[in-house]
């Protein structure tokens, strides 16, 4: 079954990795930011996500290749080809796909013991 929903461009506006974590070296618990994929057709997405900066050009775009009717929780700590995405720096982010695709946005800030974890759509372009 092919379903429609979903959207070919996403914006994330605000963007946000902590530099730090109560342990680094328990990856369940590392402060990161995430992008959360579902690809509901019956074709796989072709994924490019564009980084904006404050002070900077843009970094990208990083690639990513979402199977059909799969989801996948992509953290933007784990991208590095063509850069890696800086951390304590404030961004935005662009996500375009070859086909419809929807995209919830998570943060998980574990600077210190009180962990806290914000998450949200992002905002469908077209």
């Amino acid at each position: 079954m092919q379903h429609t929903n979903g959207s070919t461009r996403w914006a994330i506006p605000e963007g946000y990795i902590p530099g730090a974590s109560v342990d680094p070296s328990d990856h369940a618990l590392m402060s990161h930011e995430a992008a959360c994929l579902l690809n509901l057709t019956d074709q796989n997405a072709d994924i490019m996500i564009t980084i904006f900066f404050e002070n900077r050009d843009p970094a990208g775009p990083y690639r990513v290749r979402l199977q059909a009717r799969r989801t996948l929780h992509l953290r933007f700590n784990d991208l590095r080809d063509p850069e890696p995405i800086p951390k304590d720096t404030s961004y935005a982010s662009l996500i375009e796909s070859s086909v419809p695709i929807i995209v919830q946005h998570t943060r998980l800030d574990s600077r210190n013991t009180y962990i806290a974890l914000l998450t949200t759509m992002a905002s469908p372009l077209d």
